[in-house]
């Protein structure tokens, strides 16, 4: 089931990447923006974690942490998603619990209308991001939270393909 503006955000608590216990109820009293991707290797969400990965110092000052999700299992993510120090917690799901949680799902058609975004395909290779081995669900659409304060959803962003997530001045909207 999807989330909406307004519903409590689903409670978790998962080991890291590095095996440290995170929970939502850590962020109580910060906004939170909880991303979901496909698997570690995607070239599409390996470029959306390097840019956020630019941003993400400036948001965390002004109010606002960031968690990413993957369906890999830790090795995955080390050796790809997470082979570079991240500024943010990022969080292995190979279970899918969590995704289900949130109500994020995989969609074929979201699948096929990646091959017409070629300007993302470029922007990827252009960063040394290539596909690698693919885990879980290939046609795993990404989905963005940003949770408030309160632990209430403050935007549910669901993707339309699997390169698609929350534009960063909708964040920008939202911080502090």
């Amino acid at each position: 089931m999807k989330l909406s503006p307004g519903a409590q955000a689903p409670a978790f608590s998962l080991p890291d990447l590095h095996g440290q216990a995170l929970s939502l109820e850590q962020f109580r009293g910060r906004k939170l923006l909880l991303s979901f991707y496909r698997y570690a290797s995607c070239p599409f969400c390996n470029l959306r974690v390097h840019q956020l990965s630019k941003q993400a110092p400036a948001w965390q000052a002004r109010g606002l942490d960031l968690v990413a999700v993957f369906q890999s299992p830790r090795e995955s993510i080390l050796e790809y998603a997470g082979s570079e120090a991240r500024p943010f917690a990022i969080l292995p799901d190979p279970e899918r619990g969590l995704y289900r949680q949130y109500g994020v799902e995989g969609s074929w058609g979201g699948f096929l209308k990646a091959g017409l975004q070629v300007g993302k395909v470029a922007a990827a290779m252009k960063e040394g991001f290539m596909p690698g081995k693919m885990e879980g669900d290939i046609n795993m659409v990404p989905a963005d939270f940003i949770i408030g304060e309160d632990g209430r959803v403050l935007v549910a962003y669901y993707g339309r393909d699997i390169t698609d997530h929350l534009p960063e001045d909708v964040i920008e909207q939202h911080l502090r």
